[in-house]
């Protein structure tokens, strides 16, 4: 559980490099919240956190604290197997009158492999394609590169793969 702080109650700074592989998942009580088009998508203080070498942490936020309705299971076009947590399947924002669906902007792992079990019914979300991620109201910035869903904040430290020149990471 990430709850230790420094200085002025922020936490600590990590370095990426110092996240293990295969990947750890951690509890996380910090405030998490997703909004998109001005809707919160997801309000939570009970996420997990999965750290993996050179990337940022990931947050998957439980099923029961995101609003479902608002999304839609992806036409599977998009397929991705990681080698630890399994099969992912991807989330569409569902379009209003106003506003086109967002393909592909969220997803999980319905059914982990082992030692990844608690993932299941939790859902993560790219930062780059909805319009806000905070993590006890600090602004995320977005893993580069578009295919990883990293969430990077004030705390973690990089390099971090995604940015040009990792590929063979």
């Amino acid at each position: 559980m990430n709850e230790a702080s420094g200085e002025g109650g922020r936490a600590p700074r990590e370095s990426v490099w110092d996240y293990p592989r295969p990947p750890r998942i951690e509890a996380d009580t910090r405030h998490v919240v997703v909004k998109h088009r001005g809707v919160t998508l997801a309000d939570s203080h009970r996420c997990l956190r999965v750290l993996e070498t050179s990337h940022p942490p990931v947050f998957y936020v439980p099923r029961k604290d995101v609003q479902v309705e608002l999304l839609s299971v992806s036409d599977g076009r998009r397929r991705s197997v990681c080698e630890w947590k399994g099969a992912a399947t991807y989330w569409n924002l569902r379009g209003t009158a106003d506003h086109p669906p967002v393909p592909d902007a969220a997803w999980s792992y319905e059914e982990p492999r082992p030692g990844y079990e608690s993932i299941a019914g939790h859902i993560a979300f790219y930062p780059h394609l909805v319009e806000a991620c905070t993590v006890d109201g600090e602004p995320v910035r977005a893993q580069a590169g578009g295919f990883y869903g990293g969430w990077i904040t004030d705390e973690v430290t990089g390099p971090f793969k995604g940015e040009p020149g990792t590929l063979g990471w």
